[in-house]
């Protein structure tokens, strides 16, 4: 039964890692190459569909501008497309072989966009963890209701279980604070 919560801290740290790669594209008025990377981008006539990342470089050109060059410069429009309609509200335009993305600094309107969005972003993955943390729960409840382990360590696993989510908790609630923080700053 111990191998449950350790089930939980890997599926929950996994969760947490999800989060964290998420909310580094939300942009704070830096450009950042992280920013765009995890842009679905669908290729190829609508037949394959890969992050920016996958099918581009992506660099800085200055602390304000992002330069994506294709590694196939085929389906550059397509690249284009999907950044011009990404949440992130980005304008790509076309020069030559490359496309110039200006990230343009935030006014206090987009910042309380994005806090918003930090806010749903997180909550989805807390559901995330809530459905783990139910579904170990309901493991140790059903062997204790089978009499496979005495009810003193369900009760014992069951507050286990308690110690690990609330520091997931804790951690989820710190990366979410850090990147309003970061919302916030000017």
């Amino acid at each position: 039964m111990n191998n449950l919560i350790e089930e939980f801290k890997k599926n929950s740290s996994a969760v947490i890692e999800k989060l964290k790669e998420e909310l580094v594209s939300i942009r704070t008025g830096r450009a950042t190459p992280a920013l765009i990377e995890n842009i679905k981008v669908t290729v190829y006539q609508g037949t394959t569909q890969m992050r920016l990342l996958e099918i581009a470089t992506i660099t800085n050109q200055d602390p304000q501008t992002l330069v994506v060059i294709p590694f196939d410069p085929s389906i550059i429009q397509e690249i284009e497309t999907c950044i011009n309609q990404s949440e992130l509200g980005l304008r790509a335009v076309l020069q030559g072989k490359q496309l110039i993305i200006n990230i343009p600094p935030l006014t206090e309107e987009q910042r309380q966009k994005y806090i918003k969005l930090v806010g749903k972003i997180v909550e989805e993955h807390r559901e995330l963890i809530r459905q783990e943390r139910d579904r170990i729960r309901k493991i140790i409840k059903t062997s204790a209701d089978n009499k496979e382990i005495p009810e003193e360590e369900k009760f014992r696993l069951f507050e286990k279980i308690d110690e690990v989510n609330k520091d997931v908790n804790e951690k989820i609630q710190h990366i979410k604070e850090k990147k309003e923080s970061e919302l916030t700053t000017i």
